[in-house]
């Protein structure tokens, strides 16, 4: 492997004015951090603009809060309640889908895309297509719509810069700026470099999550208020079932198999209670490369954010003195099919992430309901995708319109398929 001194890393440049950003799903968990990150250094960013989803007071309060210039709320009904919250503050209010593309693909310095599930895929898609460099925490993206997603990045020169700790993780590993800086180039820059020869594995790290150490039989028999006790993380509902399930390091995979390309059987989840350890590279001399800090998405968050330089971040710093011990463990695939399926669908490929992934936001949105049971999402999940494998749509999208066609039609034939179970 050449010396570090002799790739393409970026070198910081002086900011000499603040960061102009646009956050995209302002009012959910990662958006939340961000605004901590933000309000610990003010005077590094400007905020051009903030988009939420529903709760137009939240999204009000918040963008008081940190000074943005304008505020937009994906729900019409709401915008109402939105106009109303900022009278008299000077911060403008639009709403809709439109409104929320155009906020995307304002000019800015960089747009921290954290709408949760499909509904980001689209404005993701926008701002880099536009030229936006973006902090994508929206793992949809590149589960349903890698391919277009990354295709909109290499054809504009935006960066995409991995905000997910895991691919954070991976993403410093490998030099933060050789290999994901612009990973619209994936596997390419990596050659390029000499480091996808000298790669063996890639691992990123699961909590376990609530169910880690419970049987078969009491996993299947989980409530949502057990599903939703995640033991390190505050997070949505949705991505927190995901991790009771494992299905959501199944999707992380995915990601980093489309993000850094890295080969599928180069991929690997390893259990790690504590989450101190993130994401490990593994190089062909035996050299592990790993990524550590306390369970805080302000630390990926704050990388990000100030990314080409380093900034000081509100969180609490690592002394592994203190944490003490450390644990590992492969996970269980019995226990745990639903990332199984996951890491089935990334080798198959074809359409099949996609399928996956609609037909798990309806499979977790009906276990939240109470209408099916834990153990019933992946088999829900995995009916739905046979169910699209029978009707030969699997096909790889590469639009992003035949990603939201399949997403459509896969949900289709999971809401089909519970249907029959009432």
């Amino acid at each position: 492997m050449r010396p570090i001194s002799q790739l393409n890393v970026v070198s910081p440049i002086p900011e000499t004015k603040p960061k102009s950003l646009v956050i995209l799903g302002a009012t959910g968990s990662v958006g939340r951090s961000t605004a901590d990150v933000i309000a610990a250094a003010p005077e590094r960013f400007a905020i051009d603009a903030l988009v939420g989803g529903r709760d137009a007071q939240a999204l009000a309060k918040l963008a008081r809060k940190i000074g943005a210039k304008a505020a937009v709320i994906a729900d019409p009904s709401a915008y109402s309640d939105l106009k109303a919250a900022l009278a008299g503050t000077g911060i403008a209010a639009s709403a809709g889908a439109a409104a929320v593309n155009e906020a995307a693909t304002r000019a800015c310095d960089l747009v921290v895309a954290a709408i949760s599930g499909t509904a980001g895929v689209v404005p993701t898609h926008a701002a880099l297509a536009a030229g936006r460099n973006v902090a994508l925490a929206n793992k949809e993206s590149l589960v349903c719509a890698g391919t277009a997603v990354l295709r909109a990045a290499a054809a504009s020169g935006a960066h995409v810069l991995p905000m997910d700790s895991e691919h954070n993780a991976i993403f410093q590993a490998l030099g933060s700026g050789v290999s994901a800086g612009r990973p619209g180039l994936g596997a390419t820059r990596l050659a390029q470099h000499g480091l996808a020869r000298d790669i063996a594995k890639v691992t990123i790290t699961a909590s376990g999550g609530p169910f880690r150490t419970w049987g078969a039989n009491r996993i299947g028999a989980a409530t949502p208020e057990e599903a939703l006790a995640h033991p390190n993380y505050a997070m949505g509902p949705k991505i927190t079932v995901d991790s009771a399930s494992l299905m959501n390091k199944g999707l992380e995979l995915i990601e980093a198999h489309v993000l850094f390309g890295i080969p599928a059987d180069q991929l690997d989840v390893l259990v790690h209670p504590q989450q101190i350890f993130h994401g490990l590279v593994s190089f062909t001399d035996g050299s592990v490369v790993a990524g550590l800090a306390h369970p805080d998405m302000r630390v990926p968050i704050a990388h990000c954010l100030a990314w080409p330089e380093r900034m000081p971040a509100p969180v609490k710093h690592l002394n592994l003195a203190t944490v003490g011990q450390m644990t590992f463990e492969a996970p269980d695939l019995t226990r745990f099919p639903a990332l199984g399926l996951a890491i089935a669908a990334m080798r198959a490929g074809e359409g099949h992430p996609t399928a996956l992934n609609a037909a798990n936001e309806v499979a977790v949105a009906a276990f939240l309901r109470r209408e099916i049971g834990f153990s019933d999402i992946p088999v829900l999940v995995e009916n739905a995708l046979n169910a699209c494998a029978r009707q030969g749509v699997l096909h790889d999208p590469e639009t992003i319109a035949d990603a939201l066609a399949l997403d459509r039609i896969a949900r289709e034939r999971a809401q089909a398929l519970l249907a029959t179970r009432h």
